[in-house]
């Protein structure tokens, strides 16, 4: 279980910063670790089986609640199911 969840956490560490970079940052190196928190929350969604709804509303209000941000619930959407597809 310990191998499967560092794979989950290394790949959906890679889409958040690649893919869904809310705040446009992932072209800052020194910051890398800006979603890296998320991280942990989300590979638990992933392996208790959480469906893309729950992920999509999870990402939408890390977007809208803790960055203040609009959030765009149709990117969360793509990503979620980016997340969802995964195999480790």
């Amino acid at each position: 279980m310990e191998k499967k969840y560092k794979e989950l956490h290394k790949k959906i560490d890679e889409i958040l910063w690649n893919d869904w970079d809310p705040i446009g940052v992932n072209d800052i190196e020194c910051i890398r670790n800006e979603y890296s928190s998320y991280v942990p929350y989300i590979v638990n969604l992933k392996m208790k089986g959480a469906d893309v709804e729950k992920i999509t509303r999870h990402l939408f209000h890390l977007e809208s609640e803790s960055m203040g941000m609009n959030g765009n619930i149709e990117r969360c959407k793509e990503i979620a199911q980016k997340i969802i597809t995964l195999k480790s």
